[in-house]
């Protein structure tokens, strides 16, 4: 009998960093990617075999930005085949918060703080501009 091995989707994370600085709230982070598709994301990536998400999600927070996270809370599962160009992956996305200042690593270029009036969804890749569109829903509740 012939082994069959099944075609799923990549599995990453992705996370909305609630930046603060003690009560006070800066913004949220984003990153400009060194890699393509160029432009600005939310810092995320793949899960390991093994890994669980939320772990992921804490290790690729402080890989790209430098921060440690505390999650919050999970925003949503985000799966349209057609977000990322390069292949169809499904991104598990968090809130999560964090205190001091980013620092750019691993696959990101730069780290920024925005305000949520100054997001510049036109430079936003993937589909992160619908993510942030939708937690930006839950903000207004």
């Amino acid at each position: 009998m012939a082994h069959f091995t099944p075609q799923t989707p990549y599995l990453t994370t992705d996370g909305i960093i609630e930046l603060y600085n003690g009560d006070t709230f800066r913004g949220i982070v984003l990153i400009a990617r060194k890699n393509p598709p160029i432009g600005l994301a939310l810092p995320g990536g793949f899960v390991d075999v093994g890994e669980r998400v939320e772990d992921a999600l804490v290790r690729e927070m402080k890989e790209e930005t430098g921060l440690d996270v505390q999650i919050v809370r999970l925003l949503g599962i985000f799966s349209d085949p057609k977000r990322d160009p390069r292949f169809h992956t499904a991104s598990v996305v968090y809130v999560a918060r964090a205190e001091g200042e980013p620092k750019a690593g691993d696959d990101a270029k730069e780290a920024y703080v925005y305000t949520l009036d100054a997001i510049p969804f036109e430079k936003l890749v993937f589909d992160h501009a619908k993510i942030i569109e939708t937690y930006l829903k839950g903000k207004k509740r």
